[in-house]
């Protein structure tokens, strides 16, 4: 079932874009800053030194993040998106200012685990917010500059060595928090709910939640979301792996070829180079690159789908297939500069995919279930990537870090096969 759609998105519409992005990039920069203060923590922490307790303290995120994404969007779906966005900004802000005053590993751990809780609220609700106000052929687009604000966060995240050695670890977590707290309110004052998006009705709380069930029903129901669940799930894999361990990959590469490919570098010392160079220049690249996926990913399925409805599809799959050759580069290559290009192309390739991934699934799911959708899209994808983080962490201490990456590609081609095989008839479809 379609509907009509708008030919054009009007202020509010881009204005809740607005609103959000700098929420994105938080959402990101929170998340993945521990990534590259991993050095300086340890310092203070030992434990976290070590590759397999680095590989928990990143994956506990991912599962307890993963486990609670449908019942995120099954809340999201039914009650006010606007005050479960607020709110969970607020509780994962406060959750990094505490990080800041974490005296062992298992007090990190924890406050983890509970930024896994508050964080999933977040982007089931605000996919589902942005999508509502863009019924268009500016869908795509709305989501894609949404989703450069995570790429942006991961970029700045890439910043963390630099500044834990200006500010200390503690200072650039508490700073962080404040931030995020602050800006809990500015989205509280500004931040629109969509008029006739579901909220909580007149029956009450109770029958709301007890209506959970036809929804679990109704979009199980639904054959194709089972091809989407696992076209999200392959490449969330190797996207997670990367995000986490593509630092530490660079990190190991040869300081003197790295100075050779950055005159700019040459002073540093070889310590200096993995914790200053490496590490940053790996998140950043993945994240400049990701930007001009998002972006152009966009803009290209928009213009597609107004010819032909799998216009999206194609799109999300032209990314997918960029990343798997990329990850066989990063995986099995043998030089720096190989690893550098590799790293754009999956950038780029990923980003594709990442714009198209929330239109795709309202040309099959309703509106009334798509943020709980892509809660469970969620689950799946990042319960691979939690496990696929761990798995990579213990190869680590093998020695084969680089080829657990390469092997990664495997599922992607499954997963471009299949959604290949996805016939949508429509580009919005309607509550049944």
């Amino acid at each position: 079932m379609s509907e009509d759609v708008p030919s054009k998105a009007g202020a509010q519409a881009w204005a809740t874009v607005a609103l959000l992005w700098p929420v994105a990039l938080l959402n990101y920069l929170d998340r993945q800053v521990l990534s590259t203060l991993q050095p300086a923590i340890g310092a203070d922490l030992p434990m976290v030194l070590d590759s397999q307790n680095f590989g928990r303290l990143m994956g506990i995120f991912l599962w307890v993040y993963g486990l609670m994404s449908p019942v995120s969007g099954l809340v999201a779906d039914r009650f006010n998106r606007k005050r479960l966005i607020v709110g969970s900004l607020c509780v994962w802000s406060l959750v990094t200012l505490l990080m800041g005053h974490a005296d062992s590993f298992a007090h990190l751990y924890w406050m983890r685990a509970l930024m896994g809780v508050s964080e999933a609220l977040y982007i089931p609700a605000a996919l589902a917010l942005i999508v509502d106000h863009h019924r268009g052929p500016t869908r795509s687009l709305a989501v894609g500059i949404h989703m450069t604000g995570l790429y942006f966060g991961q970029a700045l995240g890439g910043f963390g060595a630099l500044a834990a050695a200006e500010l200390s670890w503690r200072s650039t977590f508490q700073w962080l928090g404040v931030i995020g707290v602050g800006y809990s309110f500015v989205l509280a004052l500004f931040l629109r709910e969509k008029k006739e998006a579901a909220t909580t009705s007149s029956t009450g709380i109770l029958a709301e939640l007890l209506g959970m069930g036809k929804s679990l029903r109704t979009l199980f129901g639904i054959g194709a979301f089972f091809v989407i669940l696992f076209y999200f799930a392959a490449p969330s894999a190797p996207g997670w792996v990367v995000k986490n361990w593509l630092p530490t990959l660079f990190a190991k590469m040869d300081a003197a070829t790295i100075r050779s490919l950055l005159p700019g570098t040459s002073g540093f010392s070889d310590a200096e180079i993995a914790s200053k160079v490496s590490k940053p220049l790996s998140t950043i690249i993945i994240a400049v690159a990701g930007f001009v996926g998002v972006i152009s990913g966009g803009i290209l399925a928009d213009r597609w789908s107004r010819r032909n409805l799998r216009g999206r599809i194609y799109t999300g799959v032209i990314g997918l297939s960029l990343t798997i050759p990329a990850l066989l580069a990063l995986g099995f290559g043998h030089s720096p500069a190989i690893a550098f290009g590799a790293a754009v192309v999956y950038g780029i390739g990923f980003g594709l995919f990442d714009a198209n991934n929330m239109p795709v699934l309202c040309q099959f799911v309703p509106a009334r279930l798509r943020a709980a959708a892509y809660g469970f899209m969620n689950l799946i994808g990042v319960s691979a990537g939690a496990l696929s983080t761990e798995v990579i962490g213990s190869l680590d201490k093998s020695g084969k870090l680089a080829q657990g990456i390469g092997w990664l590609a495997v599922p992607v081609v499954l997963a471009v096969a299949l959604v290949l095989m996805l016939r949508p008839t429509t580009l919005n479809r309607l509550d049944p």
